[in-house]
Formats: C-alpha cells, structure tokens, sequence
C-alpha cells in the first residue's frame, strides 16, 4: 500500500476533491485516470483532514490535509534489460540521460518490456519507487524523440523535481524539423489543449470544457521553401503539446505521423538538447545539453544541395 500526504493552497480554493488528486497524480507520475482516482475516493481510501467518508465532488478548501492510499495494483513485472544508455551525468539523487530515438520511456498494460525503465533498472539499479511501474521517470518524451531527460534515483528527488515541473521552474529547449516556411522569426502560441473528441488517443486545440492552459515559444533557426528548423520552449508540459501547437498553426514536425500525417524524416523530427533544473540534494541550479542529432545536419544538408542546384 502506497501513501502520499498532501496540502492545498489558496489556489486550490473550490476544487474538486477528484480534480485535486488528479493535479497531484499527475505531478507525481502516479497513472491514476479520473475514474480511478473517484473508486478510490468513494472506496474509503482517501482521508480528507482524517475523514474518509467524503465524495468525488467535495470542494477543497486552504489548508486542506489529503491522505491517499493506492493499494498494490496487479501489473507486469518489470524486467531488467540491457539496452544501451548515454548517461551524460550521475550522482546520488539524479541522473541525465540523451534518450535514443524508437526508445519508449516507460511500461505500459501490455507493453512491459523494452523500454527506458527495463534499461536503467539494468544500469542505474537505484531509482524512485513514487510510481512503482514507472521507477525514476519524472517527464516523458515521446517515443521516436531523442535527447535530454533527467531520472529521479530517490523518493525525495522525485517529489523535488516533479514540484519543479509543475512550477515551471524546470527550463527545456527542444530542436524541431517542421513542415513549411515558417513566417515569423519568433512568436508565442498560446491555445489550450485538452483530448480530441473523437480521437481518444490523439490531443488537440480547443475552446470547450476539461481542456488546459499550453504556452510554447518558439524561435525559426533555418528556413527553406519546404522545411523550416525551429527552437522550441515550452512553459507548460502538456502531452504532445509541441506536436499538437505546430501542427495547428500549419507546420508539423517532419515525421509526425500522427498530428501530421507526413513521412518526409525517418522519425520525429524532434530532440530535447537542453534542461536546467535545480538540484533536490544540493540546491544548485544545474544545465545539459545535447548536440543536433546527426540525421537533422544530414537531413539540412540534403535540401540546401538539392535548393542550390535549383
């Protein structure tokens, strides 16, 4: 049985109870969806300042004190493999990995097998238990996505960095390949994100109910005709977020077959070069980076031969 104890802040003033811990569970990495988060709630498992009689839709309060238990859920057991690992730094609380693309970052129902957790259960060996199926996995990257993610080796470093992604303290750069010329030497997208609603799989933009905030910035590198090579920033870590907003302003990332349905780059055209963050042991404030990934330069090259012989 895993419990979790936590706070609300005046922010959270008239949440609902389920919503709350759904913050919380997302934060934390904890996979628990709406629904499972309400039968736990409405199964006696949830203590609200030590009363566990409260319902789903109970309205938070300041100071309110939330005691979570989730019980051990029948899952696969997670396998140690030996899948080759750049790890560019290592320490007691954390470690930074360049992620290869066609890497899945953790397991999933039907899928616990080959994947980033298998790899540093076989190489790091100590890592946080917060989410038991995910051990050490504070963010994602998407599967065909390459570059820079940092692992929590520790309970207390997990909570620390899962509070700074969602402060948005945590700084990200990511290299992205896009469809088409891209106006604007810089600009700002700011459109919420929420599940699409016929594609349950799929995100995407909209103006109705259950959809959040998402900022990106972003800044054109090189631009052609055809391709434009981007700079991204996000403020906010919503899934697919950088797919999803380049894709509704009209230049997806090459590759994305999925938000845009083209296959001009072997894979998704996006890599995560740079993360700061600050230190849960020392405090400090920390930075890496990783170098443009060869088949992006290779790729550039291609076009501006193939453009100057026009």
């Amino acid at each position: 049985m895993q419990e979790y104890t936590f706070r609300a802040t005046v922010q959270d003033n008239g949440k609902r109870l389920d919503l709350f811990i759904m913050d919380f569970a997302k934060a934390n990495n904890l996979g628990l969806s709406r629904s499972n988060i309400q039968k736990i709630i409405l199964d006696g498992n949830v203590k609200l300042n030590n009363d566990s009689s409260v319902k789903p839709h109970h309205k938070i309060k300041p100071n309110d004190e939330v005691i979570l238990n989730i019980g051990d859920r029948k899952q696969g057991v997670l396998e140690e493999e030996d899948i080759p690992l750049d790890i560019i730094y290592e320490d007691d609380d954390v470690a930074v990995i360049n992620k290869q693309p066609g890497l899945v970052v953790h397991p999933a129902p039907g899928n616990y097998a080959h994947t980033l957790v298998n790899a540093l259960l076989h190489r790091v060996k100590k890592l946080s238990d917060v989410n038991p199926q995910r051990p050490g996995i504070v963010h994602r990257l998407d599967k065909d996505a390459s570059g820079i993610m940092v692992v929590a080796k520790h309970n207390a470093a997990h909570l620390n960095l899962a509070r700074q992604f969602s402060e948005h303290t945590v700084k990200r750069r990511y290299i992205a390949l896009v469809k088409g010329r891209v106006e604007f030497d810089e600009d700002v997208i700011e459109m919420f994100i929420g599940r699409h609603p016929y594609k349950r799989k799929n995100m995407s933009v909209g103006f109705g109910k259950n959809l959040r905030y998402a900022k990106t910035y972003y800044r054109t590198l090189k631009r052609t005709s055809g391709f434009s090579l981007l700079e991204l920033e996000p403020f906010t870590g919503r899934t697919h977020q950088l797919r999803v907003h380049l894709a509704f302003i009209g230049h997806p990332i090459l590759g994305d077959t999925k938000y845009g349905k083209n296959n001009e780059f072997k894979r998704l055209a996006l890599h995560s070069k740079y993360i700061e963050f600050t230190h849960p042991g020392s405090g400090k404030r920390m930075s890496f980076s990783s170098n443009i990934p060869i088949e992006f330069t290779d790729f550039i090259d291609k076009i501006q031969k193939e453009n100057s012989k026009k």
